[in-house]
């Protein structure tokens, strides 16, 4: 199903399956957004960004507030209602991951599913990087597609971290992403002639994100490099 649907993804580009989900989304709503989202969670190959972009688009399509994308910020209730329903559906998806690997240990690794998704390889891979990095781990994983259930799963499995813990540092992630890409669809709808030309938007806002998340991670750990270095010197 992977390969399928990464096949899929690079003959046919951005632009389909934008316009495939803005047609299902529209046809069944924001249940239909939130289930897919959910389906990310649980490590279905369903790119996140495109559903939350395409989200954005049909909250903008069923607002009655014209003009533009600032008037359409201040006067529709539905674009801030579908940022709400996508945060559920990211935190759940990631939860049900988490709490599966925890309830169910290793157990969990002897079905199917689960034995793809987290491959001995990857199970190491995971523990030394969370020996390293901590909690930054599971903030990285939220910009992983494709290892973030992995990483999810067995941070559960481990139970290296309270599920609070876990919920905060993934939720201070969701809330880095899943704005940007909402609010990007509804701009998109809003502002420009052809939906297709979101897919250089979509891009863009990749690289955007991208950028942020390294340089905040690049700016704590000099940080941290330099209260080791004052603490190794003076013994504070």
């Amino acid at each position: 199903m992977n390969i399928h649907w990464f096949f899929f993804l690079s003959v046919y580009g951005v632009a389909v399956v934008l316009d495939s989900l803005i047609d299902f989304f529209t046809n069944y709503g924001s249940i239909a957004v939130f289930g897919v989202l959910l389906l990310c969670g649980f490590g279905l190959p369903i790119p996140e960004d495109i559903t939350l972009v395409a989200g954005g688009v049909i909250s903008s399509m069923a607002c009655s507030v014209g003009g533009t994308f600032i008037e359409g910020f201040q006067g529709c209730q539905e674009v801030h209602y579908m940022l709400a329903v996508a945060m559920a559906g990211v935190l759940l998806g990631d939860s049900t991951m988490f709490f599966l690997g925890r309830i169910f240990g290793e157990k969990l690794l002897k079905i199917k599913f689960f034995a793809k998704i987290v491959t001995p390889e990857r199970y190491q891979w995971v523990q030394d990087k969370f020996a390293k990095y901590g909690i930054w781990l599971i903030f990285a994983a939220r910009f992983m597609p494709g290892l973030r259930s992995p990483i999810f799963v067995i941070t559960g499995i481990t139970r290296k971290v309270s599920y609070i813990k876990f919920l905060m540092t993934d939720g201070i992630a969701a809330l880095i992403s899943v704005p940007v890409w909402i609010y990007l669809g509804f701009w998109g709808e809003r502002q420009l002639s052809d939906l297709n030309l979101l897919d250089h938007y979509v891009k863009k806002g990749q690289y955007g994100v991208l950028t942020i998340i390294g340089i905040t991670i690049v700016t704590l750990l000099v940080i941290w490099f330099a209260k080791k270095k004052i603490k190794e010197k003076t013994g504070f």
